[in-house]
């Protein structure tokens, strides 16, 4: 399995989106610690790409890799190789490809300028996220056949967690504000791993208080040992139950 991941590692390491990825990620992360003289600040505004760039290409160059060696995962299982063996190491050597271009695009510029505990916490996010999100990409590729309805599927999921999730969360917080919503705010934050991955970082920067008693209640969970446990607990949920779904479903299906 280990020899079928490293030979497409090495394969997606050449392609040029990855490397487009990784380049851009290099320059906004330089460009932005050269602009602002505060890190913490520079810091703030690279969160936004990991929230929002990093899962998009994920999601997309996931699905995009799985369609595009469907010939070729078809060719390997004529040969004794278990179908479980093959999907799981395609999963390896994607997610491992893109976190290889996201530490050395982003994490190298932040390492430089900003070597801090925060700066870990930063890297280790964005990797978490990664393989979450190359996870859900997966799962929506080997439900869907047709390349087309696979991209668009996992762009609706992208659009459902980056940018509408929230409204709806706000929505239920403002409509239920006169009864006791501690437990159920932390279930939505879990429910999301985008979510919980910027509840996480924003908490580290000790920006909570912008947050208002959203922020107080975070504060008091996530910010205790308990919660960081917490968040690395769901986050491993995210990633491991969804690739076990995809594994399941692709062992049994009609290639």
């Amino acid at each position: 399995m280990w020899k079928l991941s490293k030979y497409i590692i090495s394969d997606i390491v050449r392609n040029k989106v990855i490397l487009l990825y990784g380049i851009f990620q290099f320059l906004a992360g330089m460009l932005l610690f050269n602009l602002d003289e505060n890190p913490d600040k520079a810091l703030m505004s690279l969160l936004n790409i990991e929230l929002i760039i990093l899962p998009l290409i994920s999601m997309i160059f996931a699905t995009i890799h799985y369609y595009n060696s469907y010939e070729f995962m078809e060719m390997l299982l004529a040969q004794p190789l278990g179908r479980k063996q093959l999907i799981i190491s395609e999963y390896f050597a994607t997610s491992l490809s893109l976190i290889i271009a996201f530490l050395l695009g982003l994490g190298i510029p932040v390492l430089l300028y900003y070597p801090s505990y925060l700066s870990l916490m930063f890297m280790i996010t964005g990797c978490g996220l990664t393989m979450a999100c190359t996870s859900l990409a997966f799962l929506t590729a080997v439900l869907s056949r047709d390349k087309a309805r696979g991209i668009g599927a996992v762009l609706m999921i992208w659009f459902y967690f980056a940018l509408v999730y929230d409204g709806i969360v706000l929505m239920i917080l403002f409509s239920f504000s006169d009864y006791p919503l501690e437990k159920i705010t932390l279930l939505l934050t879990a429910l999301n791993p985008i979510d919980l991955a910027r509840v996480s970082m924003m908490l580290q920067m000790d920006v909570s208080a912008l947050m208002g008693y959203t922020g107080a209640l975070f504060k008091e969970f996530f910010g205790s040992i308990y919660g960081i446990a917490f968040t690395g607990g769901i986050m491993v949920l995210w990633i491991v139950l969804t690739l076990v779904l995809a594994v399941r479903i692709f062992g049994k299906k009609d290639l």
